[in-house]
């Protein structure tokens, strides 16, 4: 898809909602949501990063990242213990 058409697209979707409105509390839970996935993925990036020495690889991918995301550092300590231990 051309990078045009993706910025139009989204510069539409924006200007719609600024023109329409949109609920507040609905757009607000899935703006945190995603923040707390992408925190999540960056808590793994570290992991991997730190690990490595260690021998501890975790994945990263939406249910990895959405775990260490929600639950945080004891959330990341899960999932190394589970590949360390488990896998």
């Amino acid at each position: 898809m051309e990078p045009i058409i993706v910025v139009a697209v989204i510069a539409g979707l924006i200007l719609m909602l600024l023109l329409v409105g949109a609920p507040l509390k609905p757009i607000r839970f899935i703006g945190q949501g995603l923040i707390k996935i992408v925190i999540g993925a960056v808590f793994l990036f570290f992991l991997n990063a730190l690990g490595n020495q260690f021998g501890v690889h975790v994945p990263i991918n939406l249910v990895t990242a959405s775990v260490s995301g929600f639950l945080g550092i004891p959330g990341v300590a899960a999932l190394a213990a589970i590949d360390y231990w488990v896998v």
